[in-house]
């Protein structure tokens, strides 16, 4: 006899995201205006939700577009948030978009990246981060994380590598925990494996710096990221900006002058 692997039903899904929040059937019911008898219902499979409650729940407990299409599935309904790609006529917009962040971040490094970290594109200064890694680590998809702690990578030339590296694991830590994406735990738990030491330092600020050796200079970076919060299409919505913005005068100047006029 063999067993047949049956979909999690949209309240085990829904539980799920919630216990994730760490909210309590009391919680949720009174951020999303239900009652909490009828939540309990839904997630217990005694009360069928409709799709209108599905994406009122999934929106209060902040799930990601491409999960929210696998509630409305387990629920039995179509998928409402399509995916295209780049190069789509649609997405024409977003590629401008993209054109001129990227391009108004100039002379300081900035790239664009998907979900699991993968580069999407890049603008010209973040050949002063590439330098020097191995070529392998550059095939397509270059995965900008591994890229950064690998140490063929960037990680030989960052000078404060174990506290950039706790930096790093600590955020894809967090977003693996908050999207239920078990591509991005597997990322952590390569990324946690290679050398580069442990910070146990406790962090002696809100923003953590990246100090890069250039030549005989060295350079202090301040990163930056920004999403697409208002997109509907999957591509757009898991799409990031991440730019390194100088954190002295100095690395400004040395950015500007390898500019040039």
């Amino acid at each position: 006899m063999t067993s047949v692997r049956t979909r999690p039903a949209v309240g085990e899904l829904l539980r799920d995201w919630r216990q994730r929040r760490r909210l309590s059937q009391l919680d949720l019911a009174g951020e999303a205006g239900v009652s909490a008898r009828h939540l309990s219902f839904v997630e217990t499979g005694r009360a069928r939700p409709s799709r209108e409650m599905v994406l009122h729940l999934a929106e209060h407990l902040e799930v990601p577009l491409r999960e929210r299409n696998d509630l409305l599935v387990a629920a039995g309904f179509a998928p409402v948030y399509g995916r295209r790609g780049l190069d789509d006529p649609d997405m024409a917009a977003v590629r401008r978009a993209i054109d001129l962040v990227l391009a108004a971040y100039e002379p300081y490094p900035a790239v664009v990246v998907d979900r699991s970290w993968n580069l999407v594109a890049g603008n010209r200064s973040i050949a002063l981060l590439t330098d020097g890694v191995a070529d392998e680590l550059l095939v397509p998809p270059v995965n900008v994380l591994r890229l950064s702690l690998h140490p063929e990578g960037l990680a030989p030339r960052i000078l404060n590598l174990p506290q950039w590296r706790r930096h790093v694991l600590h955020r894809l830590d967090r977003e693996a925990h908050l999207t239920g994406d078990g591509r991005l735990r597997a990322l952590h738990d390569e990324l946690a494996a290679l050398p580069g030491g442990a910070d146990r330092a406790p962090p002696d600020g809100i923003v953590v710096p990246l100090w890069v050796r250039a030549g005989d200079d060295v350079l202090s970076f301040l990163s930056t990221v920004t999403t697409f919060g208002t997109a509907v299409d999957l591509t757009a919505a898991e799409l990031s900006i991440e730019a390194f913005l100088p954190a002295d005068a100095h690395t400004a100047d040395v950015l500007r002058a390898l500019a040039g006029p």
